[in-house]
């Protein structure tokens, strides 16, 4: 049997200062150091999606079993124990690999004013086809109905791994164009995003690395399989800053005009101003009916195998 892991030790929110500075007071965490996981924090998501597709064409079943989701210790580079979510090449079912998803969807949720950082370590994430995310979607709605729909109600991918592009970790937003009476519409959806690589600690060059080299070396220190390393956004009123370790790499502003000329269009630009090459983006405020990054969202983790083309590190 095959199988892959992606390892967590720590996921911590902070509450940021009132003038949002670089002071911070925890108010939730998941250390993992229980020997079950903690079902008050923790949504265990199973089955394949709506008519079975997650929404990115990957072939797994999420499963509820320890053999996809667990808590281990004597992880090498941890200081306690870990969550591990595990996808497996197995006939379960109806599909022929299995995989774990969890989210705090209910349960807690946060918004502007928070820093929110996982500690993770995608181990055996070395081929095309394979890949992790730590995201966010909306826990509110609209005052006038029960729902909102994608993109409209916006998605954070705060980490999106995969195999196929072993050397860069992926930051971005999802939002649409327009409120479309809260209906779905294949036209209506804005990606802005901007790879990190591990190797320089910032946007790479190209900024769009590609698919290939896959896979790295294990333990190569420039493919993010090998090492444990901090992914987490800073959420600001106005804007969120993604960072891996102390590294911001990609900094989204909210609002037409905060970053480029207030025209109405959704504008990107690597910028040199640190030293550093860091992806600037605007803006995800198209609508009166909803601001996407204005509101709660609650967690998401996710491990799957395959996907559509440009979705999910490919078949």
């Amino acid at each position: 049997m095959n199988y892959l892991r992606t390892i967590l030790c720590l996921i911590c929110i902070c509450q940021m200062g009132q003038v949002y500075s670089q002071s911070y007071t925890l108010i939730w965490e998941d250390d993992f150091n229980n020997p079950i996981l903690d079902t008050s924090k923790w949504n265990i998501e199973i089955g394949t999606g709506v008519n079975g597709d997650w929404g990115t064409g990957q072939i797994d079943r999420a499963t509820e079993r320890p053999e996809n989701i667990s808590i281990s210790n004597a992880i090498p580079g941890a200081s306690g124990s870990c969550l591990v979510i595990t996808s497996r090449e197995e006939h379960y079912i109806d599909r022929e690999y299995t995989s774990g998803r969890m989210n705090t969807e209910g349960k807690f949720s946060w918004g502007p004013g928070h820093r929110i950082v996982a500690r993770v370590k995608p181990k055996d994430i070395r081929f095309m086809g394979q890949g992790f995310a730590f995201w966010m979607l909306p826990n509110e709605t609209p005052s006038d109905t029960n729902y909102i729909m994608w993109p409209q109600g916006g998605e954070i991918d705060i980490m999106e791994y995969v195999g196929a592009i072993p050397y860069h970790n992926l930051g971005s937003v999802h939002y649409a164009y327009d409120w479309a009476n809260n209906e779905w519409q294949s036209w209506n959806h804005v990606h802005q995003g901007f790879y990190y690589s591990y190797e320089t600690e910032q946007v790479p060059d190209p900024s769009e690395p590609g698919y290939g080299n896959y896979p790295p070396p294990i333990g190569s220190p420039f493919a993010g399989s090998s090492e444990f390393h901090d992914y987490g956004i800073d959420w600001f009123d106005d804007r969120i800053e993604f960072f891996i370790d102390s590294t911001v790499y990609h900094i989204h502003y909210l609002n037409d005009g905060a970053q480029f000329t207030a025209d109405g269009q959704d504008e990107s630009e690597i910028s040199l101003t640190t030293g550093k090459r860091i992806g600037l983006s605007e803006y995800s405020n198209h609508f009166s009916e909803w601001h996407p990054f204005e509101h709660q969202m609650y967690l998401v983790l996710s491990t799957g195998v395959g996907g559509s083309v440009n979705t999910y590190g490919g078949q």
